[in-house]
């Protein structure tokens, strides 16, 4: 009795052990899945990263528009790194005069008017109105280089865009402030080009 019990068990567990589905095991399948573990906490490393630097960097401050209140014009997060909004007129104020006495004026931040014109916040957001198609080159270019939209033959960005300041920032800042940027919210709002100046230019 105890050897046909023994066998019958012995049957039964070589029965469930063919019936298993063959799973081959994959080398370098635990490295993969802790690679993958590892590049996304970087991925959120980097957003963080540049989240802190746009904000400590002041790019809110021109690029995001203002809402007023009775505590004065507060940033309208709603539409953060939007820059100027398409349907708002330029500051009301003599141009000639600004330009001859060499002054300059904003309302919102947004725009501003200077000797060289009007010029207005981009878009910074991931919209395609903003850096949506950017590539990381464009971006190291615009700071780098001053150069709008980071195409090497465009004319050079307008005040008061500090990029001769921003320019020295390390690869790995501007790497990160990229990222953050293709990661933001899309807000479709095409800029208005700038104006140029009203007076010609002393000297010339």
């Amino acid at each position: 009795m105890k050897i046909f019990l023994f066998i019958s068990s012995l049957l039964l567990f070589s029965l469930l052990l063919f019936s298993m589905p063959y799973l081959p095991h994959q080398p370098g399948e635990s490295m993969k899945l802790a690679g993958a573990g590892s590049a996304l906490q970087t991925d959120q490393e980097q957003l963080k990263l540049g989240e802190h630097l746009v904000i400590t960097s002041g790019c809110h401050d021109c690029h995001t528009p203002k809402k007023m209140t009775d505590k004065g014009p507060v940033l309208d997060y709603a539409r953060a790194l939007s820059g100027h909004p398409a349907n708002m007129p330029p500051p009301d104020v003599n141009r000639k005069e600004m330009e001859q006495k060499g002054l300059i004026v904003t309302n919102t931040l947004t725009a501003w008017v200077g000797p060289w014109g009007i010029s207005y916040a981009a878009n910074l957001t991931s919209d395609a109105t903003g850096i949506g198609n950017w590539t990381e080159k464009q971006f190291f270019t615009a700071i780098r280089k001053g150069k709008y939209k980071g195409l090497e033959n465009n004319r050079n960005l307008l005040p008061p865009m500090p990029w001769d300041m921003y320019m020295n920032m390390t690869d790995k800042e501007l790497s990160a402030i990229f990222a953050y940027l293709k990661s933001t919210k899309p807000i479709n709002n095409v800029v208005p080009a700038p104006d140029p100046p009203v007076t010609a230019t002393p000297g010339k």
